[in-house]
């Protein structure tokens, strides 16, 4: 942890738990965790980049189509805002001060460029969480438009849904997948994303961690998310420090998960041990 990890990470805690999170700030305070170059200049610079691509857009052009288009001709036609396989395999896909400076991401990052640009400038706009896809939607439910940022802002036809979820949740479209994504449930998947990255690469054991202290600080998180954690430092070789989050997870699912909470005492056990 760098040295203004410990401020960065009070500034998301707080944001997280007020009235009215703010995604774009939210994503970009997790950058500092990624790039300790990334100071209060550089989130700045990025939020004025929003505020300038929002600058760009012609004045409410219309309904939730004309919205849509209009942002497709600017973020993907003018501006070259996509994405491509390779991104999945870059940290930086899922940092948003990356995304804004390379114009290449993960669909949920590209998406959040996408929502902040419509939502500064007055557009119906929200995420829409669809499994395996981050997309992009204008307007209600029953005049809804969506659109797919990492194909350029290419608009979807009900057909081209259920394509998407079909090919990645090998499923059909439920009406539930429709609705708009909280912008906390983004951060905790934008989290999950850097997890997974990290995940695949046991040498970046330390990105996993930060991902994992942040998904912490969320005002709502999985409590297996502690389990993990305790894990991870097990893992990365602080056993003490590991086993006595071991025993605390222990203790919170121990009146219901009795079985569980044996097995993780018995970790506990384990991982003292390795100091002998």
């Amino acid at each position: 942890m760098h040295a203004e990890s410990g401020e960065w990470r009070r500034r998301f805690a707080e944001e997280a738990r007020s009235e009215r999170p703010g995604l774009a700030l939210l994503c970009l305070l997790i950058g500092t965790e990624a790039d300790p170059s990334l100071d209060e200049a550089g989130i700045d610079a990025a939020e004025i980049e929003l505020d300038r691509l929002a600058g760009l857009l012609p004045f409410r052009p219309g309904g939730p189509r004309a919205w849509a288009t209009a942002m497709a001709e600017l973020l993907g036609e003018r501006c070259g805002f996509e994405g491509t396989p390779g991104d999945y395999q870059r940290l930086e896909s899922s940092l948003l001060h990356e995304v804004l400076r390379r114009r290449r991401g993960l669909p949920i990052l590209l998406s959040v460029v996408w929502m902040e640009v419509a939502r500064r400038a007055g557009a119906p706009v929200y995420g829409v969480a669809l499994p395996g896809h981050f997309v992009v939607g204008f307007g209600p439910r029953d005049d809804q438009v969506l659109a797919d940022p990492f194909d350029g802002g290419r608009l979807l036809t009900g057909q081209d849904a259920e394509l998407l979820v079909a090919g990645t949740a090998g499923t059909g479209i439920q009406p539930s997948m429709l609705t708009p994504a909280d912008p906390l449930n983004i951060v905790q998947r934008i989290l999950n994303n850097i997890r997974a990255w990290a995940a695949a690469r046991p040498e970046r054991s330390e990105v996993a961690l930060w991902a994992l202290d942040l998904s912490l600080l969320l005002p709502a998180h999985p409590a297996r998310l502690r389990y993990e954690r305790a894990q991870l430092l097990v893992q990365r070789g602080d056993f003490l420090g590991g086993a006595a989050e071991l025993d605390e997870y222990a203790d919170v699912v121990t009146a219901v998960e009795p079985t569980t909470a044996d097995r993780v005492r018995q970790q506990a056990r384990a991982a003292r041990a390795m100091l002998n």
